[in-house]
This record gives C-alpha cells, structure tokens and sequence, in this order.
C-alpha cells in the first residue's frame, strides 16, 4: 500500500545519519546517504544528516559553499546540517588524517541540537564513525555503522605515503565505531572478516548491499557517440568515477600508449587527476571528461564499448566501487583490472557481466578489450547479463527496504530494553 499523510511508518521518529559526503555530490557514497535519508523522510520520520561541505570527488569544496563555516539547509524533505572542513587537495596519510581530524572536531564541537532515536553513519569516514558512536551514545540510542569501505584496510592498501602508521590509527577508530554500535550494516560480505576480526559479533552484522541508484540509459548510443566525437570503428574503453590513488588508472595510461587504435576515456574526477594528465601527455588518444550530470550519465556509459574498473594490485577488502551499479545498469561489458579474491572481483563474476584480468597489467587489459571488440555479439551478450542483474538484486526499492528492516529491529530492541 503507498504511503499516505495518515500511514507512514516512521511518523514521529527522529532519525540522524551521520555521512562526510552528501547530496549534491553525484558519485560515491553522497547519493546513497542522501536517498536513505529521502526515504525515511517520506516514510514520516524527522530525518536529520550531519555532513561535510561538497567536496568529492575533485577534493574541491563546491564554489557556492567556500567560506561557510556552518549551514542548515532543507534537501527534499531532510534537514542537512553542514560543518566546514578542511579539504586536501593531494592525498597523503598526513593531509587525510588533518580532513579526518577537522571533520571530527567540528561534528563534536557543534552537532546538531536534537536527541534521535536512533543514529547511522557511513564508513570509511573514520570521523562520521567515531561522531556517529559518541552522539548514540551520549542521547543513550542505537547506532549503526554501515561499513561502505574500510580506511584501515585502505592505508594499507592503497599505496598512500605513510600508510602504514595511518593504517594502524584508522584501525583503532573503525574498532572503536564499530565496537560502539548496535548493529553493523556492510555493503559486502567480503567485508565480513575484517568487521568480525574487531571484535563485532557476526551475529549483529547485517548484509545491506548499495543499490543502482541511476537512471537506465535512454539516449540513441549512436547520438551520443557522435556528440562526444567518438568515431565509429574506434573502440572506446571508459573508466568512470574518481581518480586515486587506489584506483591505479595508470593501468589505464599505459595501455592507451600500447594500442593507439584504441580510445581510452577517463571520465571524472579526484586527487590523482593532475599526476595521470601528466602521465598521459602526448597520447591523442585519450581523453580527460569532467563527471557527467546525473541526465546524461548513463548515456555515456552505454556509448562506450567496454567500460573498465581498476584496481591496486594489493586492494583485497577494503572496498567493492560503487560504480559498479551504474556500469551494470549501462548493458555494456565490464573488464574488471582488480585482484581476484577481493569484493569487487566476486561482484563482477556473481553479475556474469564482466572479465577479470591481472591488475596492473596493460597488456592483459589490452587482451581482453581486443576479445570483446573481435567478438561484438559476445560483447553484447555479457553486457546484457548486467541490466538483469540489477534487476535481479540491485534495485533501489529492495534496498531501501534493507536498510527498513535495520533500523526497525534496533528501534524495537531499544524499546524492549526501556521496558525491561
């Protein structure tokens, strides 16, 4: 039955959600925290975000938010609470430390003025997780964390300068927000060892999958092609989403000036951006495009012949991308440079639209994108597997409803526990 003024079931429930990246920003982490606070928004609850200043994924604080310290703002139907913070330009284990340290200290200094019923937070913010656990705790609520990524693991395996000692201080805030919580949400069931490796009872975890949360691609590919001067007869391999240090787009860099018939796209943006134009120079072809709208994103994915997720060689568990949602959603085939074993691995062989090759290694790229090419019906058919998929197990509505069952069985375990 849909939800009207006078059935709603979260009427009168105050929820917070605590995430460092929100609406407007398109990719990562922001569109889901802001659809699950939209939703519980119509679903009658006072919903509440406490967020950070958009940011992600060029690591710019957006134009209209430079020089504002605090704002309170009204986001269909969510109140978002937005505290300045610093944002760094490169990464490095010390700058990321100093954004992790001004968000913390300025979520603490100046929450907002409520007592919820319950409290979320996104990880890998170690600063969301650890303000997440202190305001549940200090209004004696729930509090889930839902495990995104892991910035411990990503320390470690990401290659960032001085990740070793940044792995080790991440590790003591994930182990202090997730040992805080009621319950555990993760996106993945590869992060399942490393949560119950803190301490965390396997059984207060819950599986809560990212959904797709774009449109499916509606514009004539050929249209678009043409509009991005995409010759035909020129196989496009298109990486969308943020550009660091994990990603290892190098892979990407260096195969373009392997196989100069082959156009190599990098759509987006991030930290890593300026060292990979560097890197790039002098290639005709490969190209730099800023992120897509919302309205055109998919479009672009769909126009592209093979789309491309890369990965570290040593990234294991720290993080399955959420682009790939929106990849599948495309219909084209997915060529996943990542280590096999790791989330992201599993993710691409349980949809069937996508191969695996050795990360880092162009020439194993280059394989496959020339098997796809030489084959196009193939192609097509293992690009086709990724829209069902969705259909299958990526829906929004079946996500949201995940996130539904959470939050009521630690609301009616709170209440047990007052009655008791």
């Amino acid at each position: 039955m849909p939800e009207t003024e006078h059935h709603r079931p979260l009427d009168g429930r105050r929820l917070l959600v605590v995430s460092t990246n929100y609406a407007p920003e398109l990719t990562g982490i922001g569109p889901y925290a802001a659809q699950l606070a939209e939703h519980w928004a119509r679903s009658g609850a006072d919903t509440h975000v406490l967020t950070g200043m958009p940011h992600y994924p060029s690591w710019r604080t957006e134009a209209a938010y430079r020089g504002v310290w605090r704002a309170e703002e009204r986001r269909a139907g969510v109140t978002v609470h937005r505290r300045r913070h610093y944002v760094p330009p490169r990464q490095s284990a010390l700058r990321r430390a100093a954004f992790e340290a001004s968000v913390l200290a300025h979520g603490l200094l100046a929450p907002p003025a409520l007592r919820p019923d319950a409290v979320f937070s996104q990880l890998p913010s170690l600063a969301g997780g650890v303000i997440g656990a202190r305001l549940a705790r200090r209004h004696g609520v729930p509090y889930v964390p839902v495990v995104q990524d892991l910035m411990g693991a990503a320390a470690a395996q990401s290659g960032i300068r001085g990740g070793g000692r940044a792995a080790a201080l991440a590790s003591r805030a994930e182990r202090y927000a997730l040992g805080a919580a009621t319950l555990v949400g993760v996106i993945h069931e590869s992060f399942v060892p490393r949560v119950t490796a803190y301490g965390v009872d396997p059984a207060r975890i819950r599986l809560v999958p990212n959904w797709s949360h774009v449109q499916a691609p509606s514009a004539d590919r050929a249209t678009t092609r043409d509009r991005l001067g995409w010759r035909e007869g020129i196989p496009v391999l298109l990486h969308s989403g943020n550009m660091g240090l994990k990603q290892g787009l190098e892979v990407l860099v260096d195969a373009a000036r392997l196989a100069p018939e082959i156009r190599v796209v990098l759509m987006g943006d991030g930290n890593q951006r300026d060292a990979l134009l560097a890197r790039a120079s002098g290639l005709p072809n490969l190209d730099f495009l800023p992120p897509a709208d919302a309205d055109e994103f998919t479009d672009i994915l769909a126009a592209a012949d093979v789309l491309a997720v890369t990965q570290r060689a040593s990234v294991l568990d720290m993080s399955v991308p959420s682009k790939l949602t929106s990849y599948f959603v495309s219909g084209r085939p997915v060529i996943a440079s990542v280590a096999d074993g790791g989330g992201t691995a599993q993710e691409v062989q349980r949809s069937g639209a996508g191969l695996l090759v050795a990360p880092e290694d162009p020439a194993a790229v280059l394989a496959a994108v020339r098997k796809l090419v030489e084959e196009p019906a193939a192609a097509d058919e293992l690009g086709s597997h990724g829209p069902r998929y969705v259909a299958r197990h990526l829906g929004r509505e079946a996500g949201l409803a995940r996130f539904d069952a959470l939050l009521t069985e630690v609301l009616q375990e709170a209440e047990g526990k007052d009655r008791r």
